[in-house]
């Protein structure tokens, strides 16, 4: 493996190198660097305006050519740089210390809270990627790769932080087991999910934001009603459980969610809707209209 990598990033070194140089020193006096095709450039020494011309359409195509070589190669410590797309996954100092600390005792219910919370937000990504792709509204582009592959990331280091030997298991795991315990977020399989309600819930919510770029934003609103709704209860049960850590990444979830529930009212708003996410209403028992959610200056966008 570990020579695999170096192989790796020995090869893109060579690439990087021969690139930078290129685009340096520009292509004629690189092509003299290369001797084995010196001769065929004398060939058309006598040709100025043509020689001019090549040199000119070479110097732009290896312009065009060194992003694309430096982008194959990936990052500079020879990883894969699969979440090209994605911010910054960069957690927050409250979270990061949460998962750093000792781990609590967990109760089993509190356990399964790891695993709906993990098939939740990934539910989240994927509507919104999804919805993005479908009618290209600015909201679910950003919440999806500057907030949720964060709560993602979060959740699966809660994950990793408890789940370290085969005696902590989710009983509430009905279809079969995913195990992304260690999966890149790119390499997860959206649309997928090892909760039946979960999978449920993302095969309605497609279906509902299809139809328009309106509904589309209520469904962005439903989404986020719903984990906070799961969240008030797994924070109260984590805190009647003492543990600290689970508290800590609960909230910095559930503090995203209030801000992207008002990025989608007011995007609703700013397609006429004007009572925004409370335009739903109630749908079988659920309130979807929430002022009292708080708001800071990043949620009113």
């Amino acid at each position: 493996m570990q020579y695999k990598k170096l192989l790796s990033v020995t090869i893109c070194s060579l690439i990087l190198g021969t690139a930078t140089y290129a685009k340096g020193h520009g292509y004629e006096e690189y092509n003299h660097f290369k001797k084995n095709n010196r001769q065929t450039f004398q060939n058309k020494k006598n040709d100025k305006r043509g020689h001019k011309m090549n040199n000119r359409v070479r110097r732009h195509m290896m312009r065009a050519m060194v992003p694309i070589m430096m982008a194959g190669c990936g990052s500079s410590n020879g990883q894969e740089n699969s979440n090209t797309s994605h911010s910054s996954t960069d957690l927050p100092k409250t979270v990061q210390s949460a998962l750093d600390t000792s781990p609590s005792t967990l109760s089993q219910e509190l356990t399964n809270t790891l695993a709906y919370m993990g098939n939740e937000e990934r539910l989240a990504f994927d509507v919104y990627n999804k919805l993005y792709e479908e009618w290209g509204t600015k909201q679910f582009r950003n919440i999806a790769s500057k907030s949720e592959v964060k709560h993602i990331t979060a959740v699966q280091d809660l994950i990793k932080k408890y789940k370290i030997n085969d005696g902590i298991n989710f009983t509430n795991v009905d279809l079969p087991a995913l195990g992304y315990m260690n999966t890149a977020i790119d390499n997860m399989e959206a649309g997928t999910y090892d909760i039946a309600d979960i999978q449920k819930l993302y095969d309605d919510l497609i279906a509902q934001g299809s139809t328009s770029e309106v509904e589309a934003l209520k469904v962005g609103c439903i989404v986020e009603v719903v984990d906070v709704r799961d969240l008030d209860k797994y924070i109260t049960l984590a805190e009647q459980s003492n543990a600290s850590d689970v508290v800590d990444v609960f909230n910095f979830l559930r503090d995203g969610s209030y801000n992207h529930y008002w990025a989608f009212d007011k995007g609703l708003k700013n397609k006429g809707v004007s009572d925004g996410c409370c335009s739903i209403g109630t749908i079988n028992g659920v309130n979807y209209c929430h002022p009292e959610y708080p708001q800071n200056d990043k949620g009113k966008k």
